[in-house]
């Protein structure tokens, strides 16, 4: 009799712990902590994966032609429009200032400087991710809930060959082209605008803009480009790749891809910083 009433008490405890707000904020922490690290390590099993078929070139150019025309060019129009908004918005409150305190010659210089370290890629990285990023986690996570990746397996055919080699090379040889494209249609937009905000001339803005220009930041630029490319791509296709649960589960590895891209990418920007300019 004893024992049983001490049964009763336990449980009756564990209920009441169960219920409990501090029990249930210390299990959804453990949950999300568990599946962020099943996420990374999925990540970077995709990423071993993928890159070994890079380094022997296997890839299916079809395919590769498809995610390029899909990355490169229908992402340039909403990039360039995030990009060029981005810099008037800038020029609009620096420029004029700028001219007032005597530094006009300097607005150019300034504004280059932004725009090819900074502006050009981080914004283009972001309108690639609302785009780009955002339809390749769907698109796998759909094929992944409707059995189309099982099927692909049972045909022999490697889920990611065939699915993530395109999509990451894609995004490593055309972001690039698409933050070259964007970072040069930012610093025309600045220019117009503190042509319209101030009395500043074009040639004094671009000839300030070649003097703040230096090899090591393309180089940077372009480097930093390559490496957000292949990250969104990567971890759009892996998030995707990762999906369960019918149509809620698109949604929730839609959601998981612009998250994770958004804070890899920024935590990319912070290391090439550190690295080249700190």
């Amino acid at each position: 009799m004893h024992l049983f009433s001490y049964n009763v008490r336990m449980i009756t405890f564990r209920q009441y712990v169960h219920q409990s707000a501090t029990y249930k904020l210390i299990r959804s922490f453990l949950l999300k902590f568990v599946d962020l690290v099943a996420t990374f390590g999925g990540i970077v099993q995709n990423g071993l994966a993928t890159l070994k078929y890079l380094l022997i070139l296997q890839v299916e150019r079809k395919e590769l032609l498809e995610q390029c025309v899909r990355f490169g060019i229908t992402s340039l129009p909403i990039t360039l429009s995030i990009v060029g908004m981005t810099c008037v918005i800038v020029a609009s409150q620096v420029a004029a200032e700028m001219v007032k305190q005597g530094g006009g010659n300097f607005v150019g210089l300034f504004m280059s400087i932004l725009i090819v370290r900074e502006v050009g890629a981080i914004m283009s990285g972001f309108a690639i991710i609302s785009m780009i990023g955002s339809s390749l986690a769907s698109e796998i996570a759909t094929m992944r809930v409707t059995e189309q990746i099982d099927a692909i397996s049972v045909l022999k055919v490697d889920p990611i060959r065939y699915l993530f080699v395109p999509r990451v090379l894609s995004g490593i040889l055309m972001m690039p082209l698409v933050v070259i494209i964007s970072s040069a249609f930012g610093v025309v937009t600045g220019a117009l605008t503190t042509d319209l905000s101030t009395e500043l001339t074009y040639r004094a803005y671009f000839d300030s803009a070649w003097i703040g220009i230096h090899m090591k930041d393309l180089g940077v630029c372009l480097l930093k480009a390559v490496t957000f490319g292949g990250t969104i791509a990567l971890i759009s296709c892996s998030c995707g790749y990762q999906a369960k649960g019918g149509a809620k589960g698109v949604g929730l590895a839609t959601t998981k891809a612009v998250v994770w891209s958004f804070v890899a990418i920024v935590i990319w920007d912070l290391i090439f910083a550190i690295a080249f300019f700190f």
